[in-house]
């Protein structure tokens, strides 16, 4: 009597397929298994200044075509953070993250936040200074300091939104007591204007949770920005790092040489970086941007199976050129 697997004595082997999920931490290249995927792309975020940055873009394709051939996948690294924040430097902006597939899929490069002095609502700022204060333009914007608005998010501009504003700073009246850096824009949500009336940092925007790994993760949350203490006022807070890996502004200390830095965004999230404190003759580092990553999910792109393959099924698999 003929055995329905080929003349082979075992269990026929009836194979299952999973989601099979690539993720690239850095850069790298990636070989489709199948025609089509779930893809998530996110950027390097923005460094942060005295403002937070801005997180990287986000960009979530679902379905994406693939090509039968080799992907080129390039990771954004984060935008460098500002030592030394007495020279009144802006944030360095992060770095695109690329899916090079027959369909491009770019993700922009977090802003960087603001720092200086702005001139709209008082002075200068100290002389020959270049106000740096408005946040930079981005995947999400980063954030503004005193006189300055946040960076644009969403730059340049794709469907579904990648990203989100940075936050206002609050005012320059002529005091020391009386104004604010805001935080970075995020996937998700706007950075937080600096709180009016105070020196305390703004909260960097919410970042966006996605499932695509296998289970819920929140990425590109903008950075934090910083706490101020420039006179009788008492030391504040910096805001909040925003959910997806953004850093917390740094907390202002009294009048002494003892700053806090920016925290860096977290690895791999694309979250911003927070803002450096400012405490007068004190000097503080911002916190460098968070890099980004890319995950490709292909449904059903893996095949297990624990029994005996027959011969037909053998056959079939090879000539469609599935059989590994």
């Amino acid at each position: 009597m003929a055995l329905s697997n080929g003349g082979i004595i075992g269990k026929d082997n009836d194979p299952t397929t999973a989601d099979k999920v690539t993720t690239f931490n850095s850069s790298g290249t990636f070989n489709p298994a199948v025609s089509e995927c779930n893809l998530l792309v996110v950027a390097g975020g923005g460094g942060g200044a005295y403002a937070g940055g801005g997180a990287g873009g986000y960009r979530a394709i679902n379905p994406h075509p693939l090509p039968g051939s080799a992907v080129t996948v390039t990771v954004g690294a984060g935008g460098a953070g500002v030592p030394d924040m007495s020279n009144m430097k802006a944030g360095n902006n992060g770095n695109p993250s690329v899916f090079a597939s027959t369909t491009p899929i770019t993700s922009t490069a977090g802003g960087g936040g603001g720092a200086g002095y702005g001139t709209s609502a008082g002075p200068a700022g100290p002389p020959g200074l270049v106000a740096w204060h408005t946040g930079k333009d981005g995947g999400s914007g980063g954030g503004g300091t005193p006189g300055g608005a946040g960076g644009s998010g969403n730059t340049p501009p794709v469907s579904p939104s990648q990203g989100s504003a940075g936050g206002s700073g609050f005012g320059y009246p002529g005091t020391y007591t009386n104004r604010g850096t805001a935080g970075g824009g995020g996937s998700g949500a706007v950075g937080s204007n600096a709180p009016t009336d105070s020196m305390a940092g703004g909260d960097g925007g919410a970042g966006t949770a996605n499932s695509i790994s296998g289970s819920p993760v929140t990425y590109a949350g903008g950075g934090g920005g910083s706490g101020q203490n420039e006179g009788p006022a008492p030391p504040k807070a910096g805001g909040a790092g925003g959910s997806g890996g953004g850093g917390a502004g740094g907390n202002a200390t009294t009048h002494t040489p003892s700053d806090t830095d920016g925290t860096s965004g977290s690895a791999n999230t694309g979250g911003g970086g927070g803002g450096a404190s400012f405490s007068g003759p004190a000097v503080a580092d911002s916190g460098s941007g968070g890099s980004g990553i890319v995950i490709v999910n292909e449904p059903n792109g893996s095949w297990t199976a624990s029994g005996v393959w027959n011969m037909y099924d053998q056959y079939t698999y090879k000539t469609d050129g599935l059989w590994q």
